[in-house]
């Protein structure tokens, strides 16, 4: 079932709206040295920016692993996006898993901090491409 353009607005406004409220609880758990929750927040800013961007482009996905391999088959492979994003998406995605899952292995600052930035940006220019594609 193919969604109605003004429904389509609505929910990638919404995951864009998403993305940035879990990269701004991501911030505020890194003063409190929640680093697993801040691994967390940090893969799902990056999950709602990517599936906003999907969300625009009218390509479907059914769960977290399908949505980062569509986003490295439509975005990255196509050049739009560099090799380095998908090897960067995965990895929020393993840290978040290690943080939610893994009873014998866990985060450290220097696993989770450096990615506050990196994630900020990437929010930042997926879904400054989002918008511009609903635009178009």
């Amino acid at each position: 079932m193919e969604l109605e353009e003004r429904d389509r607005r609505i929910i990638v406004d919404y995951r864009i709206e998403r993305a940035y409220i879990a990269l701004e609880q991501a911030k505020l758990n890194q003063q409190q040295n929640c680093l697993e929750v801040v691994a967390n927040r940090l893969y799902y800013a990056a999950y709602y920016a990517a599936t906003s961007l999907l969300i625009a482009d009218h390509i479907r996905t059914h769960s977290h692993d399908g949505a980062i391999g569509q986003f490295g088959l439509y975005y990255v492979k196509t050049g739009v996006f560099p090799k380095e994003t998908g090897r960067f998406l995965r990895k929020l995605f393993q840290m978040r898993i290690t943080g939610d899952y893994d009873d014998f292995f866990g985060l450290t600052d220097d696993d989770v901090i450096p990615m506050i930035e990196p994630t900020e940006d990437f929010v930042n220019k997926v879904t400054a491409l989002a918008h511009q594609k609903m635009l178009d």
